[in-house]
């Protein structure tokens, strides 16, 4: 497509299925591309070298709205005047991206990508793997050089953290994908790949309906008469504690609230700490979540959670269903009053995340289905369900059971599926 560049012209440019240039006619090889996501740059694509067979390449100047048409366009007569001088430009950009340390494309990845594409606490995340584990590890290094055994040796030195170690490793690999494909390093480079990973032991704890017994009675003292907590009698303040009857702490009631709704939904932690009241729909029963960390989310409430949530209290000028300290915050987290109930419970070392796994427990020993069970936790992906599968025991019995009459019918045994005697080997 050719038309001449200006900004009346590139205003009018909307997206199509596919990637696609617009050509000036005025300057040979200055062009727009337009992506389907709908990012648009000026670029400038030329010959490099003489003859048929010389290869295209192509240099992008700089994003519209950045550059007005008439800056991009000098830009690109710039490169085509080197061009002509017998340079390469784009073989010289991509040579010095390849000359960068590591800590430089870490750098890049991390604005370029990270940021610019994942939420907020992905970001902080996979940025605190990178500046404080990869950084001084290899950072110091060319990344067109870092080598297999380069990772390796920085995976193996955190074999006393495993998880993190892989999922240090599973980071390494997805920066090399990205600095790949964006010519930091060359196409297919990726020293990550390939690196057995350290096994990982399942953390995955179910309640039983007695551990949820003793866990809602260390809620009801919770909230009404107090949990009680204990005097180190060996410090010197220690005479100037409440008497023992009186050791007892009364717990917020929002922080009960929300370890009950954590229980009765199956919600992750902040989906249920920065859920705003305005997401209810109490007629439909059901939390809408316009972000979570699958996209969009409804997290469906039981009649027990509707009238849990229709009796909390609302916070003047904060909108949080559990509200914090901080005017108008969410609270920040659940961990003290998560290890006094579960130590008044008799449940040390239980994760507050494993309520999330009780919740998936109880419905798969109900049959109710891995789909079913997905969608109430908002599962991207079936397999995420699958690691409930082997608590659905209804599901195999009812099988065995339909195939054992089905071959006993077929031979005549009836319901009951007589044992028929094998027969014996014949010698002779």
């Amino acid at each position: 497509m050719r038309a001449l560049i200006t900004k009346r012209m590139v205003d009018g440019l909307k997206p199509t299925a596919a990637d696609f240039y617009v050509f000036d006619p005025e300057t040979i090889g200055f062009a727009v591309r337009v992506r389907k996501t709908g990012g648009m740059s000026y670029i400038v694509q030329y010959k490099a070298g003489s003859g048929r067979g010389a290869p295209t390449r192509r240099v992008t100047i700089g994003c519209v709205g950045k550059l007005t048409p008439d800056e991009a366009r000098t830009e690109a007569r710039k490169v085509l005047g080197s061009v002509a001088h017998g340079q390469d430009p784009a073989a010289d950009k991509a040579n010095e991206r390849r000359s960068l340390l590591l800590k430089d494309v870490i750098d890049a990845f991390l604005r370029e990508h990270v940021e610019a594409k994942r939420k907020a606490s992905t970001a902080a995340w996979v940025r605190d793997a990178l500046c404080r584990i990869v950084k001084p590890a290899l950072g110091a290094m060319s990344a067109a050089k870092v080598t297999r055994q380069d990772v390796t040796r920085l995976h193996s030195s955190r074999s006393k953290t495993p998880v993190q170690a892989n999922r240090v490793l599973a980071i390494l690999g997805a920066l090399y994908s990205w600095a790949s494909k964006t010519g930091y390093v060359p196409e297919g480079y990726n020293p990550a790949r390939g690196i057995e990973k350290f096994p990982e032991q399942s953390h995955e704890r179910f309640l039983t309906r007695d551990e949820l017994t003793r866990l809602g009675d260390a809620l009801r003292l919770a909230e009404t008469t107090g949990l009680p907590w204990r005097v180190d009698e060996t410090k010197e303040k220690a005479k100037h504690a409440a008497k023992p009857e009186n050791r007892c702490e009364k717990m917020d009631i929002f922080a009960v609230a929300a370890i009950r709704l954590l229980i009765l939904s199956g919600a992750r932690l902040r989906e249920i700490l920065h859920a705003r009241w305005e997401f209810i729909d109490f007629e439909r029963g059901v939390i809408f979540l316009p972000d979570s960390k699958t996209g969009k989310k409804p997290i469906y409430l039981s009649a027990a959670a509707q009238e849990l949530l229709s009796s909390l209290p609302r916070i003047e000028c904060n909108p949080h269903i559990i509200p914090g300290e901080k005017d108008g915050q969410p609270r920040a987290d659940l961990k003290r009053p998560w290890m006094a109930v579960t130590k008044a419970a008799g449940l040390e070392g239980v994760r507050i995340h494993d309520l999330r796994h009780s919740f998936a427990s109880f419905g798969a020993a109900a049959s109710l289905g891995l789909p079913v069970i997905g969608k109430l936790l908002g599962h991207a992906q079936p397999s995420t369900t699958a690691r409930y599968a082997h608590l659905d025991a209804d599901p195999v019995r009812r099988a065995v059971e339909t195939i054992g009459a089905t071959i006993a019918s077929a031979m005549g045994d009836g319901a009951k599926g007589t044992l028929v005697p094998m027969p014996t080997e014949r010698t002779g």
